[in-house]
């Protein structure tokens, strides 16, 4: 076993329990926000544990170099694609606004 095994062996399985949380967060969490939170953050993580842990078998620096473009672009948009969805849900009306906090930094001198 080398330790390209090693690191997959832990990496891959890691990935796919962050996964697996938050696949169970965004069904059991009570509203939009929270579920688009656990399907971002924990899901992004995971699928950069799995690339990384698919990356030692790969072979070749050339193979790779595929898993990182996906590391990349994922990185890039799973960001964008939260705020956009948060965002026109809170312009649809389709939140809960006594559930959001507001960091609101007092009077003005």
């Amino acid at each position: 076993m080398t330790a390209g095994d090693v690191v997959t062996a832990v990496l891959l399985p890691a990935g796919a329990a962050f996964c697996a949380v938050g696949a169970l967060g965004v069904l059991r969490f009570p509203d939009l926000l929270t579920r688009l939170h656990a399907a971002t953050k924990p899901q992004t993580i995971g699928l950069l544990l799995v690339l990384a842990g698919a990356a030692p078998q790969a072979g070749s620096v050339a193979a790779a170099t595929p898993l990182l473009l996906v590391a990349v672009f994922q990185l890039l948009t799973a960001p964008v694609a939260a705020q956009t969805i948060g965002a026109a849900a809170y312009r649809a009306g389709a939140l809960d606004r006594t559930a959001l906090t507001v960091d609101d930094p007092g009077p003005e001198p």
